[in-house]
């Protein structure tokens, strides 16, 4: 018959007992050492850490170019690279652009033979502020993509002035894609000793790579040849040879091929975007007094122009307790 093993004074079996002796006190199990850092343990972590997070983005699942350029017709450059959508464009419609029929025609026709993969050129929209210059950019773009194919989509990316260096980026991310795009900079103009026209004069023409075949440049400025008045005058005066420094800085605006200038409105033109704003949203006011608030409204703002028309709408349209919807926004530049 075979014995049990012998327990000791305390009950515990011989092998046990030893094992926890063995383990030491409860207290010792779980006690960890006070950790030191040498010299230069915060500069190595922070590589460490570094390392990891370059690893996990290199590791992750990326968006393509293509399935980025199908979330939206318009986007927004920033200089990090970085393209960030915009699903609603605040823009006017087409027909509520009025006394500009002629560069209206020139910028759709121009569009469209880019669109469709012909030979187009670069626009340089300038002139009077307020008379819808950037307006008709954008309603230029909406309109093409109507009836257009998804695929076939005309983009439209804005670039800030105070980015455009950051351009030769933007151009190495479109020249790959099948899309063809419209890279638009509002109220583009150079001061003082910035050089970072000379990236733009590069991509607009004269660089080795160029501007790719499926980008187009437009731009609204209220100068002519993006420079103010006094530089140039101040260049005439100073340089040793003047008129080849007039020409280094003039040259940009000549690489734009299309020139559509911009001028004040007369008073039927103003009345004119008036009384088309208010057939749109229902505005309803005597055809008399509709002229005669319109043009003290003018009056008292000391200028005629889409803008002055679109806020003297809002002004009227608030009065009557009429909503505009938020479809529209007004003529800019």
């Amino acid at each position: 018959m075979s014995k049990k093993p012998r327990k000791t004074a305390t009950g515990a079996a011989p092998g046990k007992a030893a094992r926890a002796a063995l383990a030491g006190p409860p207290m010792a199990a779980t006690k960890r050492p006070s950790a030191s850092f040498g010299p230069g343990a915060e500069e190595r972590i922070a590589r460490a850490l570094e390392a990891i997070v370059a690893h996990l983005s290199a590791t992750s699942p990326k968006t393509s170019a293509a399935d980025a350029f199908a979330q939206a017709d318009a986007f927004v450059w920033h200089p990090d690279g970085r393209l960030a959508p915009v699903p609603h464009v605040s823009r006017v419609d087409l027909g509520l652009l009025k006394g500009i029929d002629r560069m209206r025609d020139i910028l759709i026709e121009n569009t469209e033979r880019f669109a469709n993969g012909l030979p187009a050129n670069n626009a340089l929209l300038w002139g009077a502020r307020g008379m819808g210059k950037s307006s008709l950019v954008k309603a230029a773009h909406a309109s093409i993509n109507v009836s257009r194919k998804p695929a076939e989509r005309l983009k439209l990316i804005e670039i800030h002035r105070e980015d455009v260096e950051s351009l030769p980026a933007l151009m190495d991310l479109l020249r790959s894609s099948h899309f063809h795009f419209i890279v638009f900079c509002d109220d583009l103009s150079f001061d003082g000793n910035d050089a970072s026209y000379k990236s733009l004069k590069a991509v607009l023409e004269g660089g080795i790579e160029g501007r790719p075949d499926n980008v187009i440049l437009y731009a609204t400025s209220n100068r002519r040849h993006l420079l103010a008045r006094e530089m140039i005058e101040n260049e005439r005066s100073t340089a040793i040879n003047p008129g080849e420094a007039v020409e280094e800085k003039v040259s940009l605006s000549d690489r734009f091929g299309l020139w559509l200038g911009f001028h004040r409105c007369s008073q039927d033109e103003y009345l004119a975007m008036v009384k088309g704003y208010c057939g749109h949203f229902g505005i309803k006011l005597a055809e008399e007094q509709l002229e005669r608030e319109a043009l003290e409204w003018s009056t008292t703002r000391g200028s005629r122009s889409g803008r002055v028309a679109w806020q003297f709408t809002q002004e009227l349209a608030g009065r009557q307790g009429v909503k505009l919807g938020g479809k529209q926004s007004s003529p800019s530049s």
